[in-house]
């Protein structure tokens, strides 16, 4: 058995790592073959096979005008219209309003028997001639 000189890979670190940038034409490849996609996970098995995210098919379809898989929905909670949020904002506005009330009867009664209270308890007063 001879003696071959092994050359180690070269492990040389960058001082930036380099992103990397794909093509219109691979986009478009892409963006084809995973329309072309029926079954569920082919389009996962696409991903992972050409090292992909979700992300990018979703930025080159947006890219190319292509709405997203209409199958596919969205995840989180779903957007409020401006009357809903202007709505829900009256509603909490609302609901504090309640309680200052609440808080501002409930004050008034008690200065009402306190008042009461030291009615009761002065002398009466003599009025003399």
């Amino acid at each position: 058995m001879e003696d071959q000189a092994h050359t180690p890979p070269e492990t040389e670190v960058t001082d930036r790592p380099r992103r990397r940038s794909f093509t219109r034409e691979y986009k478009r490849q892409i963006v084809e073959r995973a329309a072309a996609c029926t079954k569920p996970g082919e389009i996962g098995q696409l991903l992972r096979q050409e090292g992909l995210y979700s992300s990018h098919l979703t930025k080159w379809r947006r890219q190319r005008g292509i709405d997203s898989n209409p199958d596919t929905t969205t995840r989180g909670r779903p957007r409020k219209s401006a009357a809903q949020r202007e709505n829900e904002r009256l509603r909490q506005e609302n609901e504090a309003l309640r309680l200052q009330l609440h808080q501002a009867q409930r004050i008034i009664d008690v200065q009402k028997k306190l008042r009461r209270l030291l009615e009761d308890q002065e002398p009466p007063t003599s009025s003399k001639p």
